[in-house]
């Protein structure tokens, strides 16, 4: 196929911003939208392998999330083509710029994941503020307020997952490890167990 612009190209933009502004926040755009592709593909992965007595609530609660993440960084892509810039595209290329990792492939159990996930969810919001002072600075006004829009919605999600990791709960299922999870027999047994050691030492 015969490219009709490199990705780097510039080819000005409709809406009035120099050229200076429009490269400085293409720039910050591209590594928001790689990284929440990457973000995007996690949460889906997540909502695939979610099991357990809260599997329900979590596999809505995924499906929400990496819903609500594609129309933002649809958004992201539709204001880097505003600014007179091709989005980068390529999952290689993405990879390359973006400051989120994929997770490791293979499975891990739900309250690791819920972890990755928030960790993720704090590191967009802080690249995000970035972005926005880079915006104000440059008075692109209306980045800025997207970028606001965006930064709101991701904050709430975060503050989500840490309602999920919260250690009082209803139900232990899978969100904790093996070893936070014993039978009333097996509790009753280890305070034995306890007793018996205390007893021995006196």
């Amino acid at each position: 196929m015969e490219k009709v612009r490199e990705i780097n190209e510039y080819e000005g933009n409709p809406v009035g911003l120099t050229k200076e502004t429009a490269t400085a926040i293409a720039k910050e755009l591209d590594r928001h939208l790689a990284s929440f592709i990457v973000l995007y593909h996690q949460y889906h992965k997540h909502h695939w392998l979610v099991e357990g007595p809260q599997f329900r609530d979590l596999h809505l609660f995924f499906e929400e999330h990496y819903t609500e993440i594609h129309e933002q960084y649809d958004a992201i892509a539709e204001r880097l083509t505003v600014m007179g810039y091709c989005p980068t595209c390529h999952p290689a290329n993405q990879l390359k710029i973006a400051y989120l990792e994929h997770e490791e492939e293979g499975e891990f159990r739900i309250r690791e994941m819920l972890k990755k996930d928030m960790e993720d969810e704090k590191n967009i919001a802080v690249e995000l503020r970035k972005s926005i002072k880079v915006a104000l600075k440059q008075e692109d006004f209306a980045t800025k307020s997207l970028l606001e829009g965006i930064l709101l919605k991701t904050e709430d999600r975060c503050h989500h997952i840490e309602h999920f990791l919260g250690e009082d709960g209803l139900s232990i299922g899978l969100l904790h490890k093996p070893a936070d999870i014993m039978e009333d027999g097996e509790a009753e047994e280890s305070k034995s167990s306890s007793k018996g050691k205390k007893k021995q030492k006196a």
